[in-house]
């Protein structure tokens, strides 16, 4: 060995004082001299930096909109949640009306409701591959038996796990069912008047009818009554109407449509849209042009309902949507099997 290690740890040049070769000074200066047998690096152990990665990471995955979908049930029972800026439409057919109503109409199911005060069509949906399904609780409530149909026609028997009427939601789930495409719910705290939405549901009992057109207004204060008091001689399904009727009684602007709303009421903030909705459309879905659900069809001006004077003619553009934001919010009671 040509060099020895002081017990002050430093390395001993036997060359030092020895006449060196000149050096450019414009070259970079020579590596510090290393041990032939550097120590292994220590392991560093978790410390800040590692819990900043950590935050970064599920920073991103909420900037994504997907944390909501992660902190809901895993598996068949997943909620797929992203922002308004999530494409769900192909890029191909990004911004059309077909490319949004061929990526979403397999998540939307007309609902069958019969109970002793007649029977009603509106429609759902599905919020999870295992049958999980969002509607209006005017739909389903008070009833004796519910069948859902999906866009490819199959049939299920569903059940009721919650209610909020003063939501006017219900969470239903279909029984035996897997393999669902299940909604993507957006982001309605994004809207702006004048964006461009689709609406698909059940008019009628006309299974996945499209219709289109914008956002009219945000928060409006839309009046319904509760499911106690409904006033069973408005005959809260429709009866009547012909099958597919769900008329439903809503007060807007301090005038009623549809009927009267009683005195048991709940007022919720709403989304107004002229995309035409008619009888069935209750529970179906409002979607903005990337794919996403931003609303829950809920209440629709229909002028046969009531009688008509030269003054109420006109555009029947006028329909209301539960905001996607109040749905999610509202889902970990609904699925605890709230009967509010």
């Amino acid at each position: 060995m040509t060099e020895s290690f002081h017990r002050s740890g430093e390395y001993e040049n036997p060359h030092e004082g020895q006449q060196q070769a000149p050096v450019n000074p414009e070259w970079p200066p020579p590596p510090a001299y290393a041990p032939a047998h550097a120590p292994h690096p220590k392991k560093r152990g978790r410390g800040p930096l590692a819990l900043i990665a950590a935050v970064a990471i599920v920073a991103a995955a909420i900037g994504g909109g997907t944390a909501y979908g992660i902190q809901e049930l895993t598996g068949n029972d997943t909620v797929a949640s992203s922002s308004t800026s999530t494409t769900v439409v192909p890029s191909s057919q990004k911004g059309t009306v077909a490319g949004v109503a061929k990526a979403v109409s397999p998540s939307i199911v007309e609902i069958s409701a019969d109970s002793g005060a007649g029977s009603s069509t509106g429609s759902g949906v599905i919020i999870t591959s295992g049958g999980e399904i969002i509607t209006n609780n005017h739909v389903v409530a008070g009833a004796s038996q519910i069948k859902a149909t999906t866009s490819d026609g199959k049939s299920y028997t569903a059940k009721v796990v919650g209610t909020d009427s003063k939501k006017d939601l219900a969470l239903i789930r279909l029984e035996n069912a897997s393999g669902l495409k299940a909604a993507t719910l957006g982001d309605s705290a994004g809207l702006q008047v004048g964006d461009q939405v689709v609406a698909i549901g059940s008019p009628e009992g006309l299974s996945g009818t499209v219709t289109s057109g914008i956002i009219s207004a945000l928060d409006r204060d839309v009046t319904v009554p509760t499911e106690e008091g409904q006033d069973q001689g408005q005959q809260q399904w429709g009866q009547g109407q012909g099958q597919g009727g769900d008329q439903w009684p809503f007060e807007f602007g301090g005038r009623q449509f549809n009927g009267d709303t009683g005195s048991e009421t709940t007022t919720y903030k709403a989304l107004q849209t002229d995309a035409s909705l008619n009888p069935g459309n209750s529970g179906g879905a409002l979607i903005d042009m990337n794919g996403n659900i931003i609303g829950i069809n809920s209440a629709m001006y229909s002028p046969t309902s009531q009688a008509s004077s030269s003054s109420d003619a006109g555009s029947v553009g006028l329909g209301f949507a539960i905001p996607i934001n109040t749905v999610k919010a509202d889902l970990a009671k609904l699925r605890a099997g709230s009967t509010d």
